[in-house]
């Protein structure tokens, strides 16, 4: 039986991840920082479950990095072990914002970025100590260039995307696997403000659906759906002083 544990679980995409992953039989740990939505999260898996499978929840801030240790060996406990770990807990900040007050631009580099690398460095020495494993991360499309519409989130993203690259190289050995989500445009509640038109939109579903099979496969790198690749291979191929006379 596998054993999974989800940061971030109240997320349109986590949970439909989530769910995915108990119709296989998992065994799930899912966290949160909303109480109310994680047990409605805690609930729904509980009720999809396969006869001996564990379901369990623990409500957290995961700004909270002090926290973290203790957080992670709860859950190992609680489900005797672990095999993937996914972290999908983040915020679409304001950029406006952020651009204007230094203290706004700190907090979302602290949840979207620096709470990642903490969890994924403790979850990395977890794998590597076991010599097994799987820690998959979502970050973002946002974070492969940085852009004037949005580039306090990717500047996180692509922080994250970064530091997994060196996990990836250091923990190979070792037979771990470590996998960059990064999702387009996907229709979930952090995204309501946003003008949903055109084809690039997906729904959770068929990211959850994607990410299933980049962990099955351990691939570094996944773009769901898959054209967001090409995309942005396009954008990062542009010039810089193309680039800075575009609006993006």
């Amino acid at each position: 039986m596998t054993r999974i544990i989800i940061f971030g679980a109240t997320s349109a995409i986590a949970h439909a991840t989530a769910r995915l992953w108990v119709a296989r039989g998992a065994s799930v740990c899912v966290v949160g920082r909303n109480a109310q939505k994680l047990q409605a999260v805690e609930d729904d898996l509980r009720a999809r479950a396969a006869p001996g499978a564990v379901i369990v929840s623990s409500q957290a801030d995961l700004d909270a990095m002090s926290d973290h240790p203790a957080l992670i060996e709860a859950a190992i406990k609680a489900l005797g072990g672990l095999d993937i770990a996914l972290i999908a807990h983040g915020n679409l900040p304001d950029q406006a914002l952020c651009q204007s007050d230094v203290q706004a631009m700190l907090a979302q580099l602290t949840t979207n970025g620096v709470s990642v690398i903490s969890l994924c460095t403790l979850l990395a020495n977890r794998f590597d100590a076991q010599g097994s494993g799987c820690l998959a991360v979502i970050t973002s499309v946002a974070g492969d260039r940085g852009r004037q519409s949005n580039y306090a989130y990717g500047t996180a993203k692509g922080m994250v995307t970064r530091f997994l690259q060196g996990l990836r190289n250091r923990l190979a050995p070792r037979g771990v696997s470590v996998v960059d989500i990064r999702p387009g445009f996907v229709d979930t509640p952090m995204t309501a403000a946003l003008d949903k038109g055109g084809p690039l939109w997906a729904q959770p579903a068929k990211v959850a659906a994607d990410i299933l099979r980049a962990v099955d496969k351990g691939r570094p790198v996944l773009y769901t759906p898959w054209f967001w690749r090409y995309i942005m291979l396009i954008i990062t191929s542009i010039p810089e002083r193309i680039f800075n006379r575009l609006k993006l």
